[in-house]
């Protein structure tokens, strides 16, 4: 492609109306970005909530081909969020994203770490999210063809449904719930979980917490963020907070009361969320990346990402490789076993934290919880 590719790097406010209208169209044009991540909407309401937030306009021979928010911890560059992130990249018309190597150059990063890049990259290893792509015909014709597949597992959750109701009492679902008290509930039972795994609080920094609240406040007429809630009886016992955009609903941040376990009221609520999402029109539901047991019996299709850390040799990654190098020793030693995790770990860290203390701090106490985890493990005989 003729031209040399420039880059400028402004504010999100300061964003004009026609690159409003190109952001939209491209979006519009370019079915790699359907996930609500992408939307507008998205980098206009987290732009204000993220500290040291901005996005990248890349222009060639006086045309700009595509943008990229973003936002900077420290030394390190990352996407506009993380780690409330769950997709990012370049928008642009289909075939003109530069590549991540290239954005990487030209934002001149220390180190930019991305962990669900759709487009070009040229860098880092492919991961694949998960999602259920529903028929025209809605969720009834989808169930059939799920529990003939999966017979004993949906059967299974057939009898947890009674088995709830036979405890607790007719079980009522709701999506499309706004409020803030309750997200705030739903925010209490994750933090819990936080603590009990010994997972980072992504919440303690407030501002992701924040970010939430901005987002399910949002007015829009395609984009938006709720929850759905499953009660049985009178006993709130799952709540899901989930981004949406088009026809595309995102699973977010589930919860549940871990002393219901057994009735899997988590999955009732997801199964009773899609049948009331394809009612209003949702037709690809997105639970991200694969790990939970429960995703391969819903899922039907898949979208690979990319996930890389690209590293400019020097001063600049020293307090990346540090902490990296405490939560690896904490966990044993593990070497390259345990890498992928570790700096998965450290990212979320350094995305939550505005301040080197409190990144060193968030480290430090990763660091203990690995070393806990370790030392529980049983030992290899």
């Amino acid at each position: 492609m003729p031209g040399t590719l420039k880059i400028e790097v402004v504010k999100a406010d300061q964003l004009t109306v026609a690159d409003r209208v190109l952001w939209r169209a491209m979006v519009e044009a370019n079915p790699d970005l359907a996930s609500p991540y992408f939307r507008w909407e998205f980098t206009e309401i987290a732009a204000r909530i993220s500290p040291n937030a901005a996005v990248a306009i890349f222009s060639r021979g006086g045309r700009t081909i595509g943008y990229f928010p973003h936002q900077r911890r420290g030394s390190a560059i990352q996407p506009l969020g993380a780690p409330m992130n769950d997709y990012h990249g370049v928008i642009a018309m289909p075939g003109e994203a530069p590549s991540l190597a290239t954005v990487a150059a030209l934002l001149n990063a220390p180190r930019l770490n991305v962990s669900a890049w759709v487009g070009p990259s040229g860098a880092g290893e492919p991961r694949d999210t998960l999602m259920t792509v529903t028929p025209e015909e809605g969720f009834d014709v989808w169930y059939v063809e799920r529990r003939q597949t999966w017979g004993k597992y949906f059967k299974d959750k057939e009898r947890a449904r009674r088995s709830l109701e036979a405890e607790l009492g007719p079980i009522r679902v709701q999506r499309g719930l706004t409020d803030p008290a309750l997200l705030d509930q739903l925010i209490g039972l994750k933090r819990d979980q936080y603590a009990r795994t010994g997972r980072h609080d992504i919440f303690a920094c407030g501002w992701t917490r924040d970010l939430l609240h901005a987002l399910m406040a949002s007015e829009h007429e395609d984009f938006g963020a709720s929850m759905a809630a499953l009660w049985a009886g009178d006993r709130l016992t799952a709540i899901e907070y989930s981004l949406h955009a088009g026809d595309r609903y995102h699973f977010w941040f589930p919860a549940y009361e871990p002393a219901l376990a057994r009735c899997s009221p988590g999955i009732l609520l997801t199964m009773d969320t899609m049948r009331l999402g394809c009612d209003a029109g949702f037709r690809v539901f997105d639970f991200g990346f694969g790990g939970e047991g429960y995703k391969k019996y819903f899922c039907n299709a898949t979208q690979t990402v990319r996930e890389a850390v690209i590293v400019k040799p020097g001063v600049g990654s020293m307090l990346s490789d540090a902490a990296v190098g405490l939560l690896n020793t904490a966990a044993g030693g593990q070497g390259e076993r345990l890498r992928t995790s570790v700096r998965r770990r450290w990212a979320a860290i350094e995305a939550c934290e505005t301040t080197s203390a409190n990144r060193l701090m968030g480290a430090v106490a990763a660091a203990g919880a690995a070393m806990k985890k370790v030392k529980s493990a049983p030992q290899a005989a």
